[in-house]
């Protein structure tokens, strides 16, 4: 927990001994920042990014002994997987968790897994685990010969899988596995999500079966917002992520991963007006980036991820301080064994993306 004596701390003088800190560790240091995280911390970053392509940088820091991971805790297990234990990753702030990760835990999946193999011991099925899950889950899928994906790559994953497996088990993201399940053209009713009431039939019959998990933040944007919006300005762009609900993914005109979202607004025409629906930090620093253009936040809610804005100046500044005296503060370090077996997931969605490429 944040000591009080950071708390108290002037603005002025936080972020300038936050760059003193990173200044007299040097290459010692590398700090992620990811896209949701507030412009205070983002400042003092090293690399921006989603939580692949920062645990991938992570991966590329070789004279770095420390990573300071200002996002979640899932992406800082990411982290330490992909440099197999041989860096010290950190996380500024230990309570910043996903709701979205937290909603499949590895128990509750393991039990759903047996439910879906004694029903159909016959059927192949892959299990697919979004990389926003934590390290158990990714683990799970690579003793299951399933993988991971990105919200980048999932559409090339879940084709890889429907054709080496009869079915998909996908998890813990509803809305992006619907959303993607559906751009492939896969029947409503082969779309199926698991619940205590799914019934047997459904699930037979099923080529996508869908954990009911989803993102807090995205789940709040509303099809009507889409539709005030349009009325208001026809010309308006809509550009979402894809972890949206089906129907707000249906109405947008530009459906993709947090990058995407990026590289869509930069290239877009000057004058160009835009409605985003991601997390409001990412919006606003668009907005902020690109004067030249009408970017706004899709609907009314102020859809910020509460887990991401716990990352706060004070907290960077205690875990560098603490490094500078030889403590390490808030280490994420993922048990070997189950690091081992993730990595076999995360390995085999780079492999099957590469031929898909």
């Amino acid at each position: 927990m944040l000591p009080e004596y950071y708390k108290n701390i002037p603005q002025d003088e936080l972020h300038e001994r936050i760059e003193v800190a990173r200044k007299k560790l040097g290459k010692d240091v590398f700090i992620l920042g990811h896209h949701y995280q507030r412009d205070s911390v983002i400042e003092h970053v090293d690399a921006t990014g989603d939580s692949l392509k920062l645990s991938l940088i992570a991966g590329e820091q070789d004279a770095a002994k420390y990573i300071v991971f200002c996002g979640v805790h899932f992406m800082a297990e990411t982290a330490d997987i992909v440099n197999h234990g041989k860096k010290i990753v950190t996380l500024p702030d230990e309570t910043a968790g996903c709701p979205m990760a937290d909603s499949a835990q590895d128990k509750m999946v393991r039990r759903s897994w047996d439910r879906l193999t004694e029903l159909m011991p016959e059927a192949r099925i892959c299990p697919i685990t979004y990389i926003n899950s934590y390290a158990t889950l990714k683990a799970f899928c690579g003793e299951n010969e399933g993988t991971v994906c990105t919200s980048t790559n999932a559409k090339d994953v879940l084709i890889w899988a429907l054709k080496e497996f009869d079915k998909v088990f996908f998890f813990p993201d509803q809305h992006l596995g619907r959303n993607t399940a559906k751009m492939l053209g896969i029947p409503k009713d082969e779309i199926v999500l698991l619940t205590r009431k799914t019934t047997d039939e459904e699930l037979k019959k099923a080529k996508v079966i869908l954990w009911n998990g989803c993102c807090p933040v995205h789940d709040r944007f509303q099809l009507a917002d889409v539709e005030a919006a349009r009325k208001e300005n026809p010309e308006i762009k809509v550009l979402v992520h894809p972890e949206v609900p089906e129907e707000v993914a249906d109405a947008a005109d530009f459906m993709g991963s947090t990058e995407y979202i990026i590289r869509m607004i930069e290239n877009a025409e000057p004058g160009s007006a835009w409605l985003v629906a991601t997390e409001v930090h990412l919006v606003g620093r668009l907005a902020k980036n690109h004067p030249d253009k009408n970017i706004k936040l899709l609907g009314s809610p102020i859809c910020m991820c509460s887990m991401m804005d716990r990352t706060s100046p004070e907290h960077l500044l205690w875990n560098l301080e603490g490094l500078l005296k030889g403590e390490v503060i808030n280490q994420i370090s993922v048990d070997r064994e189950v690091a081992e077996q993730a990595n076999v997931a995360i390995q085999r969605m780079f492999e099957l993306t590469k031929k898909v490429d």
